[in-house]
């Protein structure tokens, strides 16, 4: 299949810069690589892609057994081969899928998606979080709501997933989207919040710790320099903490808790059955378990933060500063393409598709109002999905 060619072109790496590259197969960045003839490795792909032709019925194929989980029948697939031309097939296709999309299989499959990816589901607890982000999908609303929603966002779904019915969370905590999810702060329950932290990060900005690196690394006296944005003293040592973060035998530690650090105590109230307290509820790894303090976070003057130069005095504050993130925003188009295309999850796999294929989408998702199911539509109707 000539979809091949788009599913190996080479995927951004999300990979800490000194440990991996882009390209692993020839390290060059000009894309001569190793190229046959005159003509670079990057000429190559783009007369590959560009051989590509248009093909909606087995887009059709692929779309509907993402999108109702089912092969189209064989009316739906005549009603494209018969058209007369191929703008009518792309009518005709354009048109079979925003039915699929119409249909309450099409909130199962929204349900299953989001379940992967929020890596939870399948109790009433722990569904609350995907159903509320496939509910969001089914009803066209805007992504940014699963980091900023005040209320429903815990929904309850009916039998066989089809239906998801509206719902606030339990408690009397902050609420902001699925990031206040009880469900997803059980489950994600850890020594110092950090599992819930890491969480948040890798689902919505699909990258992994260490993600604030500084093009200039600081000698801060260890075998390797720092190369975290955040000053190397903004988090706690010894001297105001009861770990030591500046630990500088294993300087890349303070790689990752230079962010780590000023957001896990946003999460840290939540404790192990996800209910939200007055006072941090996480446990630290030291003797005896104790419960952690601010403290061990973070020194004296430090304020909690989604990003350096970011602030975040509260969860909802953390959910504005989220839907903010131009990187956030990508995340949610990146990852409906990955599902599109039936690759394995950005984070855990470095499987990415490229950031030219998936700008239009995100310009449109921008320009949109971050509508998810519009966004869902496009994807499906692009000329990268359809074209082989």
């Amino acid at each position: 299949m000539k979809r091949i060619s788009i599913l190996l072109v080479a995927a951004t790496s999300f990979a800490v810069p000194a440990c991996t590259s882009d390209d692993p197969g020839t390290g060059d960045d000009d894309g001569s690589g190793s190229g046959s003839g005159s003509g670079s490795a990057g000429d190559e792909w783009d007369q590959l892609l560009g051989t590509r032709e248009y093909d909606y019925n087995a887009a059709l194929k692929t779309a509907a057994l993402r999108l109702v989980g089912d092969l189209p029948t064989m009316d739906e697939i005549l009603e494209i081969q018969n058209a007369v031309d191929l703008p009518a097939k792309k009518a005709a296709y354009d048109a079979r899928i925003a039915e699929y999309m119409s249909r309450p299989a099409f909130t199962r499959q929204m349900l299953m998606f989001w379940r992967d990816t929020f890596k939870m589901g399948e109790t009433a607890e722990m569904d609350a979080a995907p159903a509320f982000a496939a509910q969001l999908a089914v009803e066209n609303r805007s992504y940014l709501e699963l980091f900023t929603a005040t209320t429903g966002n815990c929904p309850t779904v009916g039998a066989g997933g089809t239906t998801i019915t509206a719902a606030n969370c339990a408690g009397t905590g902050p609420q902001a989207g699925v990031i206040t999810n009880p469900g997803a702060m059980k489950h994600y329950f850890g020594n110092f919040a950090f599992r819930r932290v890491r969480w948040v990060q890798e689902t919505f900005d699909c990258t992994k710790f260490p993600v604030e690196l500084s093009g200039t690394p600081q000698d801060v006296g260890g075998a390797a320099p720092y190369i975290g944005v955040w000053p190397f003293a903004s988090i706690s040592g010894l001297q105001t903490g009861r770990v030591n973060f500046q630990d500088v035998s294993a300087v890349i530690c303070a790689n990752c808790h230079q962010s780590l650090n000023h957001i896990a105590p946003l999460f840290a109230n939540y404790d192990m059955n996800g209910v939200y307290r007055t006072a941090i509820s996480v446990p630290t790894p030291l003797d005896g378990a104790p419960m952690a303090q601010l403290s061990d976070y973070l020194p004296p003057g430090e304020t909690t933060a989604w990003r350096f130069g970011v602030a975040t005095a509260d969860l909802p504050a953390l959910g504005a500063a989220m839907a903010a993130d131009v990187s956030v925003q990508k995340c949610g188009v990146a990852r409906v393409w990955n599902w599109a295309l039936g690759k394995t999850d950005i984070v855990d796999t470095l499987q990415e598709v490229p950031k030219e294929t998936i700008q239009e989408q995100l310009d449109k998702f921008i320009a949109n109002g971050f509508k998810l199911k519009d966004l869902i539509y496009s994807v499906y109707t692009s000329d990268d999905f359809v074209k082989f």
